[in-house]
């Protein structure tokens, strides 16, 4: 699918594949294959951008992707995030939904918000929210309305 049915379909939480549609490399083709990965990969939906004008300059509407975690002994020290315009030509595809009762906690309220965590319950999304901290977090349950539409609504997304 495209990236804008991604955008308009897929709900916050989602886990998303993304390919240009090449096989795979050989492991031993290690260039190759580094160049490879950066067009194919996975990662969970966890912004969606409207389009945005600043000056002369316009940026069309965008989603980002947590694509990893890096660092050691329980301490991350890079967040991974891959941003997707709507223009881009990659092929996506929901891998997974979020479950319906999970909870979302978003780095703030509003249009502009990050999923930063999703927990499996209310109990749990507090638990790691006393953990991490994020002063203006905000939580919010995951629907059947939110999962379900595409689906009631003949959408393969």
């Amino acid at each position: 699918m495209s990236a804008h049915a991604i955008y308009d379909h897929a709900p916050i939480g989602s886990i998303i594949a993304w390919s240009d549609s090449t096989p795979r490399p050989p492991e031993r083709f290690t260039k190759k294959l580094a160049a490879w990965l950066t067009n194919n990969g996975k990662g969970r939906l966890i912004r969606k951008q409207p389009s945005r004008s600043m000056g002369n300059l316009s940026l069309s509407a965008s989603f980002t992707l947590h694509e990893a975690d890096l660092g050691a002994g329980g301490v991350v020290a890079i967040r991974v995030h891959r941003t997707f315009s709507l223009d881009s030509t990659l092929h996506f595809s929901v891998v997974e939904r979020p479950v319906i009762g999970s909870v979302g906690v978003f780095d703030r309220h509003g249009e502009d918000a990050e999923l930063v965590h999703l927990a499996t319950h209310l109990a749990a999304a507090e638990e790691w929210l006393s953990r991490y901290g994020y002063p203006r977090a905000v939580l919010q349950e995951v629907t059947a309305d939110e999962v379900g539409t595409a689906v009631v609504e003949g959408r393969a997304a």
